[in-house]
């Protein structure tokens, strides 16, 4: 090519066309910046949701190549779910909101409970009690809900990690529920499940020393 040009080939340059990786580049950027807290994998699994069949390998070359990686947390925690669109429940199990709390038994250890709110019927749905509730936990315990009671059209919950992560991202897309998250430091957003979580402070958990775990889930499925 240089010889028919009469170029030389130290001053030759090749310029790449414009390629399909220029628009899945852009989809990337977005989404990461949509997203911030999301890594290479969870911005192919957002990807992949709009039809595209990529391989996962080719999102984190791009991803590398743009030099996108998760920002840090400051000491203002920021958004990292796209913002709830408020939408009035008008008959049972259109939306579930979902919460956690947190008590310590006798000998110190801690404790997680998983609150699980129909907002129209304001019906406690589940209480899950445990030392731990992770993602993957929380996945199954909705799956299993799911079983008894129907799926829901939408689930609405904070920005916790436990709510953002693979699992429950995987869960949702497969069950096909529509999940959002309420804003950063505006719990009320979530008012339903905020109100229940209320009465189980002051009825259950300040009116009871649990001296073990199994007590403490005991009288969880009692109250409930």
């Amino acid at each position: 090519a240089c010889k028919l040009l009469d170029l030389h080939r130290s001053v030759g340059r090749y310029q790449a066309k414009k390629t399909e990786d220029d628009e899945l580049c852009q989809q990337i950027k977005e989404t990461a910046l949509e997203r911030p807290r999301f890594g290479y994998r969870r911005v192919h699994m957002m990807i992949c949701k709009k039809g595209l069949k990529i391989n996962h390998k080719r999102i984190y070359r791009l991803y590398k190549a743009m030099g996108l990686k998760i920002r840090k947390r400051g000491s203002r925690r920021r958004a990292i779910g796209p913002r709830l669109i408020r939408r009035k429940a008008t008959a049972p199990n259109q939306i579930w909101s979902l919460d956690f709390m947190s008590d310590r038994l006798a000998d110190g250890r801690k404790i997680r409970l998983l609150n699980v709110i129909d907002v129209f019927s304001r019906e406690c749905l589940k209480m899950v009690i445990d030392t731990s509730l992770n993602g993957s936990r929380v996945a199954r315990e909705l799956e299993s809900l799911v079983q008894t009671k129907g799926r829901p059209q939408q689930i609405v919950s904070d920005n916790g990690t436990e709510f953002t992560s693979m699992a429950i991202l995987t869960w949702a897309e497969k069950g096909l529920v529509k999940w959002e998250y309420i804003q950063p430091g505006k719990p009320m957003q979530n008012g339903a499940v905020e109100s229940f979580n209320g009465r189980v402070r002051d009825e259950l958990l300040n009116q009871h020393w649990f001296l073990s775990l199994q007590e403490a889930q005991k009288l969880g499925k009692e109250w409930v």
